[in-house]
């Protein structure tokens, strides 16, 4: 069951969930609109390595924007700190984003139960975009936990800027 944008406001209050800095004109009828941060990150090689931690550079969006371009992955982190201990969090792309095929976090949307932080976005442009630290790009939505809940405590816990993957550690913990 989906929580709607008064539920969420409501949950918000009561602490059941996390939204950091939380402005009430984000809220829609079902989810929250989230907003980049001005921190990046990329990769620096072309082939990438599940085995091994990849080379990663990060930087800031500038004011002004920065063109992300096709045929790259780039990862920015959330404005907000978000999460729950209480509801499940899926995010998505505006739609108002989408129609510039600015693809965000297309093959992870669900977040874990527990996963409070600045959430690191995948980002994908079909073609050259400009984006703006502080804007508006995707939206979170928030669904009912049922059964034992078992809060979130992996690899990316507590991150606040854009986190590379590591999944290289899967490999290592399998050994």
């Amino acid at each position: 069951m989906i929580l709607t944008g008064p539920e969420i406001v409501h949950r918000r209050e009561r602490g059941e969930i996390t939204i950091d800095p939380f402005d009430l004109s984000c809220v829609s009828p079902n989810s929250y609109d989230f907003h980049l941060s001005a921190d990046i990150g990329w990769y620096t090689v072309d082939v990438l390595d599940c085995r091994s931690e990849n080379p990663f550079a990060r930087s800031t969006i500038p004011a002004q924007g920065m063109v992300l371009e096709p045929h790259r992955i780039y990862l920015v982190s959330t404005a907000e700190k978000m999460g729950s201990a209480h509801f499940v969090p899926i995010i998505r792309a505006r739609s108002s984003t989408a129609r510039l095929g600015l693809f965000v976090h297309v093959t992870a949307d669900l977040i874990d139960i527990g996963s409070i932080n600045h959430w690191t976005l995948q980002l994908h442009a079909v073609q050259p975009v400009r984006v703006y630290p502080g804007m508006r790009v995707g939206q979170v939505t928030f669904w009912r936990a049922f059964g034992d809940i078992e809060l979130y405590d992996g690899k990316y816990q507590g991150s606040t800027l854009p986190m590379p993957s590591q999944i290289f550690r899967d490999f290592a913990a399998a050994s």
